[in-house]
């Protein structure tokens, strides 16, 4: 059976010869032990639970669903993000190669902020590596992108690492290749804390050496803190803004600009300190001078800042709160749980505050007399410059089902409005806060607990400790709708080039050792926008968890089928999962469990429906991914040629089914037979024959055309 599986590198699906155990993650090798460990509970427990799951998988589809239809309304607000499936386009986040063009463009306006650049060139000339520390935004990424065209010339391009674990794995001997350029962007350290140490740095840099490579590495100040890269490590800083600004007017075409607007854009810019946002505005001027100083104006945040300037009371500034965490969902519902937030607020206040001691016999006070707010009108002439409001129907429902929901004016207001929330209010505020959130997390309803993994994924960018430590890793653990909204806050941090790394490193810290719950959290977060990022890193650490106890691995083959199934639209990343497969199977050993995970995990992904609509997933990939055929034919004949034989033809069959009304398949599905025919003896092929002309007589598959196609497959039937 031929296999034309390209033969990686680092960053790259490995090649079909290599052995198995190379390609699962290395924190994964180091636990073998992990497969049975936490099957303890009784068969009707594992049964419960894997329902629970079940479940949670079902929230997950329909998120991912909406999100792939570009349904799901108010975005994260990061900086330069795109929405829909997949992150903002930077060059280098993903890791793989990035190809000459692209470092071309991330150097158009670059200039060198001084004297960090020099050192840390001088750094990487003599150790072959070096460490680029310093806030994010500050330019550290196209720093990086310098320095190696520095060393290794203006034509090259580069490879981009996993921000997590990859130091560990590019430390093992034969890991590098001869002139090579490498960049970690964001490096977020090893998953074993023990896994780098000063030694193995020291041998890196010796390998590097030795094969006239170079790796450049951007991290937070922090890392400045680890005994092994400290002496490897530069401050670094961004360039002067001013400075900036004139290079990059130098670099395109003059605007004419009148000396006030001069002037004020000088004044403007010199407090900028996002070398990106001065590119933005500079390259903007060609639309026109006075919408660039209305940006920088930033009258939103000035907006924000003068509200909070106020000190809102209580009764408006919860119902903010809330808000930012529950937007645009139904009013009705909001204000439901904006007023559980209050009940929440008010109770903590008693726990901290207890009232004075009644006289004995007092009661409560009757309600007579009583009078009633009109809140809904009070709180918005409150936030008026804040919020909006509009009618509309939820996801997949009728027009005349709209409701009325209320929206902040701008998705960058919603951000602004958490870290003012951030910088101003302490405990007495986030405590109940988190609880209130905790609950809705628990109890609400899915379109409930995906603005809470919004609002948390903008908020993390604030105080990512504390939303590890206090939400994050209660709801990684908790039930199936915690451990949902655990899974689409991390995906949805992952849409934040800053954020992506931390998230996928707080996914893989679930992974091992630490139950099984935690483990399905994982592989439900490595599905979506996190999985199509980090797709090679995300691959490999399901495959490993397909190995663990059936809950685990039951998890993990849904999540490989959701990444399959979010990728119809991008034929790249499908053709990368499909050969993925291919190389697995290929490096295990027949009749071995190893082989037996593998062919069940397939049939799982043959067997799977289209994210949406009616129809095989299989027929879905045939339809719109060119070249999807090959690898198919060659999956369903690892499948028929197993114990899984019955579902494979099941599949065979539905997949034609599915197709048997689109005339311009007839081709791919030739070459889908011709792939099939290629791996099977005349024997198997006959036999297979027999089977699904016997199939295709089963009411489901028995429509015309079906039977047709199956000719156009097989080339005839039994």
């Amino acid at each position: 059976m031929a296999d034309d599986a390209e033969v990686p590198d680092l960053s790259e699906v490995p090649s079909a010869d290599r052995d198995e155990e190379d390609v699962q993650p290395q924190e994964a090798r180091r636990s073998k032990a992990a497969t049975d460990r936490d099957a303890d509970w009784s068969p009707s427990a594992r049964h419960d639970e894997r329902e629970e799951d079940g479940r949670g998988y079902d929230d997950l589809s329909r998120v991912l669903s909406q999100r792939v239809s570009n349904n799901f309304y108010g975005p994260v607000a990061a900086s330069d993000a795109t929405f829909g499936f997949g992150p903002a386009a930077t060059p280098g986040l993903a890791p793989g190669f990035v190809a000459p063009e692209e470092v071309d463009g991330a150097l158009r306006f670059f200039l060198p902020p001084q004297p960090c650049f020099d050192e840390a060139l001088a750094k990487l000339g003599a150790a072959h590596i070096v460490v680029l520390a310093g806030p994010e935004s500050s330019g550290r990424g196209a720093g990086s992108f310098a320095l190696l065209r520095e060393v290794l010339g203006q034509d090259i391009g580069l490879r981009s690492l996993s921000p997590a674990n990859s130091l560990a794995e590019l430390a093992t001997q034969g890991a590098t290749k001869s002139h090579q350029a490498y960049v970690i962007l964001d490096y977020v350290g090893e998953m074993n804390v023990d896994a780098v140490q000063t030694f193995e740095i020291r041998k890196l840099s010796e390998e590097l050496r030795r094969s006239n490579s170079y790796l450049v590495i951007t991290a937070a100040e922090g890392i400045r803190r680890r005994l092994a890269l400290k002496d490897y490590c530069v401050q670094w800083h961004a360039p002067d803004p001013l400075e900036l600004l004139d290079h990059c007017r130098r670099t395109v075409p003059l605007v004419d600009l009148s000396p006030d607007v001069a002037a004020e854009l000088e004044r403007r810019i010199a407090v900028l300190r996002r070398p990106a946002e001065i590119v933005d505005a500079v390259t903007q001027l060609r639309v026109g001078p006075e919408a660039v100083l209305e940006r920088l104006r930033d009258n939103e945040r000035e907006t924000v800042r003068n509200w909070f300037e106020q000190e809102p009371p209580a009764g408006d500034l919860l119902p903010l709160a809330a808000l930012a965490f529950l937007e645009g969902i139904p009013e009705r519902v909001f204000e439901m749980q904006s007023f559980q937030l209050s009940v929440q607020v008010r109770d903590w206040e008693q726990i901290e505050a207890p009232r004075e001691a009644e006289p004995e016999g007092a009661g409560a006070v009757p309600l007579r007399g009583v009078t009633f707010t009109q809140t809904r009108v009070k709180w918005k002439e409150q936030a008026t410059s804040l919020i909006t409001t509009e009618w509309r129907p939820g996801p997949g429902q009728d027009p005349s089902r709209s409701e009325r929901r209320i929206l902040f004016g701008s998705p960058r207001i919603r951000a602004l409005v958490i870290a003012e929330l951030h910088d101003l209010y302490g405990y007495e505020l986030w405590y109940p806060l988190r609880q209130w959130l905790t609950h809705l997390s628990e109890f609400g309803d899915l379109d409930v607990r995906t603005e809470v993994a919004k609002g948390i994924a903008l908020y993390a960018r604030h105080a990512l400790a504390e939303v590890d430590e206090y939400l994050l890793q209660v709801w990684s653990d908790g039930v199936a709708a915690q451990r949902v909204t655990a899974a689409l806050t991390l995906q949805l941090m992952s849409e934040d080039e800053h954020l992506a790394p931390q998230a996928l490193n707080l996914a893989l810290s679930w992974a091992d050792r630490s139950g099984a719950g935690r483990a399905v959290t994982t592989a439900m977060a490595l599905t979506g926008t996190l999985g199509a990022l980090y797709r090679l890193e995300a691959l490999n650490w399901l495959w490993f968890l397909a190995h663990r106890q059936e809950r685990v691995a039951s998890a993990a083959r849904r999540s490989m089928v959701l990444l399959l199934q979010t990728a119809e639209q991008d034929p790249e990343r499908a053709l990368f999962t499909l050969r993925y497969v291919r190389t697995q199977i290929a490096a295990t050993a027949p009749r071995s469990r190893k082989r037996a995970v593998a062919l069940r995990t397939t049939t799982q992904l043959l067997q799977a429906e289209k994210l949406e609509g009616v129809g095989t997933l299989a027929a879905e990939l045939l339809r719109l991914v060119p070249g999807s055929a090959r690898h198919l034919g060659s999956l369903w004949v690892n499948v028929l040629l197993s114990v899984f034989r019955r579902g494979a033809v099941v599949a065979l069959c539905r997949t034609l089914t599915a197709l048997r009304n689109d005339p311009s398949v007839a081709g791919t599905v030739a070459t889908l037979g011709e792939a099939m025919r290629d791996g099977m003896t005349a024997r198997q092929w006959n036999k297979l024959s027999n089977d699904v002309s016997n199939a295709l007589k089963h009411p489901d598959y028995a429509i015309p055309g079906a039977r047709q196609l199956a000719v156009v497959l097989l080339g005839s039937l039994g």
